[in-house]
């Protein structure tokens, strides 16, 4: 039987934790900063979870499950 791929596109994007926990990092964060808050910047760096049927879609595509 043929192994899984792992979508290499995919791997650069989501981390998952030993939890199983996947986390991604937030939109919006490239550019257009000025106009930002300090605040939101703040919450835009910091690491994001995801929950439901896209957790088990990306992690078939990890190749994990």
């Amino acid at each position: 039987m043929p192994k899984q791929k792992t979508k290499k596109s995919v791997a650069k994007r989501f981390k998952v934790t030993k939890r199983g926990e996947i986390l991604h990092r937030s939109q919006h964060l490239r550019h257009l900063r000025s106009k930002k808050g300090k605040k939101r910047i703040r919450r835009l760096k910091q690491l994001k979870k995801i929950e439901g049927t896209y957790k088990k879609k990306i992690l078939k595509m990890l190749g994990k499950k």
